[in-house]
């Protein structure tokens, strides 16, 4: 019996990765957008002024915006330049912090400001390596500060602005779980050249993401850029990269250290241990949770085995 030899497959040919739109029309269209759509934020404000506005961005870090208002009112209301907050004790920062979460900011904060107050006369430095040199501020808060406050040229990459570059230029759902070098390429290569524009672009992408090309629910139809949409071109194809982190709450060490921190930001004086234990039922995890607040610290044992807020 013969057989006929089979006819060899023709090769797949890969799809076209979808054309990147030009820099100048993503500009332009974001631009517009936000001159008729941003938000009106305290912190935008002309006469917010840089200690405003790195209040702000230290505050708005994984925290909604809803949330960070009345605290950010508090906040400049009681402390409007950083030598008011760098004469009281880090501990009040931490009461004054409240609820928005993740606690350790409120002493990083405090921090820059100390260093503000000793080092640059009180006014927060225009220079971009004076803003990283600081204690507590990183990459993206010093662009930020540097852009939103100073109008310079810096790439300022948050979670919004990511997801908008990962869908609109490189045509994927959502960006990596940690900013690539990738991503910080892409970003120096979209910035606009001319100082003011630059700033503009930055807020602009900013606001779209959190707006419009939302993490679960973009409203496509309300973009300005969809028509250059890169991952729309390509049919929005689902995400398949590694799985989005999520945000759990309910039962962790986190929710313990907040309710721990939240009877020590109500209390006048020192607290006993025994009110402490009356915050959460499980000891072992109860006990990891203030480990953890005191190694960071914002809590401080004394000697009677009683607990504070920080004094230095």
């Amino acid at each position: 019996m013969t057989t006929t030899p089979a006819t060899p497959a023709t090769p797949r040919t890969p799809a076209a990765a979808p054309a990147s739109p030009p820099p100048a029309a993503l500009h332009a269209a974001v631009i517009d957008w936000f001159d008729k759509n941003a938000r009106d934020l305290p912190w935008r404000r002309p006469d917010a002024g840089p200690w405003a506005v790195m209040v702000s961005e230290f505050m708005l870090q994984q925290t909604p915006v809803s949330r960070v208002l009345p605290v950010y009112e508090q906040w400049l209301a009681r402390w409007p330049r950083p030598a008011d907050l760098a004469a009281e004790p880090p501990g009040e920062a931490v009461r004054a912090w409240g609820r928005l979460g993740y606690p350790r900011r409120a002493l990083r904060l405090h921090g820059a400001a100390a260093a503000i107050a000793e080092r640059h006369g009180g006014d927060v430095p225009d220079d971009h390596a004076k803003l990283l040199a600081l204690p507590g501020v990183g990459e993206y808060t010093a662009s930020a500060v540097a852009s939103f406050a100073y109008g310079q040229r810096h790439p300022v990459l948050d979670t919004n602005v990511r997801r908008v570059f990962a869908r609109a230029v490189t045509g994927v759902q959502y960006p990596p779980n940690a900013t690539t070098a990738a991503e910080r390429k892409l970003a120096r290569a979209l910035l606009p050249e001319d100082e003011a524009t630059a700033a503009g672009w930055a807020a602009a992408t900013m606001e779209l993401g959190a707006l419009v090309c939302t993490a679960r629910s973009p409203a496509c139809g309300r973009c300005p850029i969809a028509a250059r949409c890169a991952w729309l071109a390509a049919g929005s194809p689902a995400h398949d990269g590694p799985a989005r982190r999520g945000q759990t709450y309910a039962g962790t060490d986190r929710q313990v250290r907040g309710k721990l921190l939240a009877v020590l930001r109500e209390a006048v004086g020192p607290v006993e241990q025994a009110v402490l234990d009356g915050v959460w039922d499980e000891p072992v995890q109860r006990a990891r949770a203030l480990d953890g607040l005191v190694a960071d610290g914002l809590v401080e044992p004394l000697a009677d085995g009683a607990y504070r807020l920080p004094l230095t």
